[in-house]
């Protein structure tokens, strides 16, 4: 199936997750080779809710408005857009703890852009340090082998130089969770994003093979474990109960570098275009609405999740009705 994610050797979801945690202590055991990647703590079991759950980790207060940075080097325009938006200390306060979640789905080096960009998240974790978070994870659940993945983006090491603590996917750290959607009622969930206060999602603009394109909204799928791939027989639905369950507290569009043909997994070179833009809003519909737009040509109507998270009031398709702020690194 086009566009789900299955580990290579065409392994189930399952058997996925369940050698992920091997690959975790596979992982322990290189430290020395400057591959330690965080063994996700194992719990006895998983914990069921029946009650509907929902994530919201937005500060409401906040106005809604797209920040449009560009320059030369990623981590400065990503600093400069972050500044404009009033600093990372209007989203994180001092004790929170936070997740970071980029895509990180794909054995891709950074120049392929199947994965965010490391420098972005970097600088992401940077400022969520500097605004006094007790804790900045940085995790995704992949689609290929999670310590090739996490290694191979440059995410692992960047993300930890900055001083985050970096999360392997894990099957024993997935509870079940009801989240009450329209495609999306029981679902497996990494626990991290239950217990955080804060998301930062951080998505790469990339073309799909099902949606045309994968931006904010899309990128929640890494939060969800098991057989990911039927969720696409009715994928707008799914993308947006997935931002209805987990109201991200800012998304940071990452357009570094942008895969135009052969998503979400690329591979080629020639399918990858520079831009070196970054975009941030507490709207992820508006931002959404805008990216399609700005790098694929992409109408509201192309992009059928966006409707159906506006109904949510998760935010606007009409992005052009919100300030738009652009600035230069």
């Amino acid at each position: 199936m086009v566009g789900a994610c299955m580990y290579k050797n065409n392994l189930t979801r399952r058997e996925f997750l369940s050698r992920s945690g091997k690959a975790a202590g596979f992982a322990v055991a290189a430290a020395g080779a400057g591959y330690l990647l965080h063994e996700a703590e194992r719990h006895p079991f998983r914990e069921i809710h029946e009650e509907t759950v929902v994530r919201d980790l937005r500060i409401t207060e906040l106005k809604s408005e797209i920040v449009v940075g560009s320059g030369d080097d990623a981590a400065s325009v990503t600093a400069a857009v972050i500044t404009a938006l009033g600093g990372m200390s209007a989203f994180i306060h001092p004790g929170d703890v936070v997740v970071v979640k980029p895509n990180i789905g794909w054995d891709r080096r950074p120049e392929q852009a199947a994965n965010t960009n490391p420098d972005v998240v970097a600088e992401v974790v940077r400022h969520c340090v500097a605004a006094g978070a007790a804790k900045v994870i940085v995790t995704d659940i992949t689609c290929n082998d999670p310590v090739r993945c996490f290694n191979r983006s440059g995410i692992a090491a960047a993300a930890r130089e900055a001083g985050a603590e970096v999360l392997l996917p894990n099957e024993a750290r997935l509870r079940d969770v009801n989240m009450g959607g329209v495609m999306l009622g029981r679902q497996p969930v990494f626990d991290t994003y239950l217990e955080v206060d804060k998301c930062i999602n951080i998505p790469i603009a990339k073309h799909h093979g099902l949606t045309r394109v994968s931006l904010g909204l899309k990128n929640l799928y890494g939060i969800i474990g098991g057989n990911r791939g039927r969720l696409h027989q009715d994928i707008h639905n799914s993308i947006a109960d997935l931002g209805n369950f987990l109201r991200a507290t800012l998304t940071i569009l990452d357009a570094w570098r942008i895969l135009l043909r052969n998503g979400p997994q690329g591979g080629s070179l020639d399918d990858v275009e520079e831009r070196h833009v970054i975009a941030a809003s507490v709207d992820p519909v508006a931002l959404d609405a805008w990216g399609g737009e700005r790098f694929f040509g992409l109408s509201v109507a192309d992009m059928p999740w966006l409707a159906l998270s506006q109904r949510y009031g998760l935010g606007t398709t009409d992005h052009a009705t919100l300030p738009l702020t652009e600035v230069y690194a």
